[in-house]
């Protein structure tokens, strides 16, 4: 069993900042891409940021020049720099993982969700 958890959600300030980490655990023997979603209430779950096994980058227009992702492969673990936070910022993250392990195969999976709210 593959598990993905998230951490770093908060409450900040416009202006602010936050990193977002996921962890993904269980019997991996490998994981391709990695990225992050999110979900405002009342509208549909989009993509945030996400990065290759490569190092390959793609992020939404909305946030580029503002978050970076990044990854660590030996600690199975992606980050999300986020700064320069805006109130339309505000959503449920998720973390999200193709991920190669016993015995399933190659899957897809999701973290639980972490909360960014970005207010005065």
């Amino acid at each position: 069993q593959v598990q993905l958890v998230e951490s770093g959600g908060g409450l900040v300030q416009p202006g602010g900042s936050l990193r977002l980490s996921c962890v993904a655990s269980g019997s991996i023997l490998s994981i391709n891409d990695m990225g992050w979603y999110r979900q405002a209430p009342g509208k549909e779950r989009e993509l945030v940021a996400a990065i290759t096994s490569g190092g390959s980058r793609n992020y939404a227009d909305s946030v580029k020049a503002r978050f970076t992702i990044s990854r660590d492969g030996a600690k199975n673990t992606v980050y999300l720099q986020m700064n320069s936070l805006k109130p339309e910022d505000t959503a449920v993250y998720y973390c999200n993982a193709a991920v190669l392990a016993i015995p399933l195969g190659w899957s897809n999976y999701w973290g639980q969700g972490t909360q960014v709210t970005v207010s005065s």
